[in-house]
Formats: C-alpha cells, structure tokens, sequence
C-alpha cells in the first residue's frame, strides 16, 4: 500500500483532490554528453508508479495506482454514479495510463467507465510547455466535446493521472456540467506537479 498526500484541487467541480504530489525534489546534477540537462529526480510513492506507468510501460503500477484511488474515492462517500477519465493529451501513446487506471479503479468500485464521453475535438500543444494559464484556458475553448448519454442527471467522477494547472481539467468540467448535463462533478488526480 502506497502512502498518499491528499490536497484539496479547486475549479469547477463540487470537490477535488489529487492524491499526493508527483516529484517531492529535483536537483540539477550536470549535463549528459548530448548537452541535456540531468536531474536527480526524488518521486513520491504514487508518483514513482505513475512514472513507471507513463514512461516505462510498467502495467504492474495499474493496480496499486487504482487501489489508492478506489480507498480515497471510498472515504469521500461522493455518490458518483459514472468516472469520466480526462482524454489522453497524447493519443499516440501504445497504452493510455490514465485510461488504464480508470478502468481498474471503476472495476474496484463497481463503476461504469466511460472513456469514450468526453472526446478531445480539436489538436492543442502540449499544455505543460504553456506556462500562462489564461494562454492554456484560451487553447481549450471548445476543445471537448461531450456525449450526454452517460453523464445527464448524474453524479461524475472526473478521474486525470497528473494535474498541472487545472485548465485541462476545469475544461473538461465545464463540458461535462453544460453539455453534458450532470449534477455534480468532482475530481481526483493521482498527483499533481509542484507550483514553478
């Protein structure tokens, strides 16, 4: 069992939490014989497992991961009735972590996992290299694209991997409340990265 960091996430949802940070520390220790910066990267639990996951194709990291998860959703006692997993930032991914964990973690809570409800219509950047986050907002504007089917009338776990600045995420809320028709959002991230 991996020891979590709970810390409340605030947009448009009723309640938010990430489970811990990603990286606890980061020290530039030199650069490599390419001229690439090298960094002595110390990961929280659950961050080392999402690192495994995401950049290593580690599926083993799937189970611990939605364990921690389906404990906290547990604890919340929200009653959501459906987990709406954030589409992918990189569709060309082989496997899709946050689409992995999402399924576990609705197995675990005896959840629908609807992946395929909140779809990404229109290309964006890579967002983590935009650092204003009006610039970020501005991007996702009419970004998603939601089918109502699962979410109308419902209670929605919002379920991301890694949470950044929150314009993904708050992005993706705003679809699910007004196009989507839910009754209430909350999110939950495996980690989220630290402030620069």
């Amino acid at each position: 069992m991996a020891h979590v960091n709970p810390m409340k996430i605030v947009g448009r949802w009723r309640e938010g939490f990430a489970l811990d940070y990603h990286v606890l520390s980061s020290i530039y220790v030199g650069d490599d014989e390419f001229g690439h910066p090298q960094f002595s990267t110390q990961r929280s639990e659950l961050g080392e497992l999402l690192y495994r996951l995401k950049y290593r194709s580690d599926a083993s990291a799937v189970a611990p991961l939605a364990h921690e998860a389906a404990e906290f959703a547990r604890l919340q006692n929200w009653g959501v009735q459906v987990i709406v997993p954030v589409p992918p930032t990189r569709a060309d991914r082989p496997h899709q972590p946050v689409l992995l964990v999402a399924a576990a973690l609705g197995g675990l809570l005896g959840l629908p996992v609807c992946e395929r409800t909140v779809i990404k219509t229109k290309d964006t950047p890579q967002l983590k290299d935009i650092f204003d986050y009006n610039e970020r907002l501005s991007l996702l504007e009419d970004a998603f694209e939601v089918d109502p089917s699962a979410t109308r009338g419902r209670k929605v776990l919002l379920f991301d991997d890694l949470y950044r600045s929150g314009a993904t995420l708050n992005a993706v809320a705003s679809a699910v409340y007004d196009a989507g028709g839910a009754v209430d959002v909350f999110a939950l991230a495996l980690t989220r990265t630290r402030r620069r």
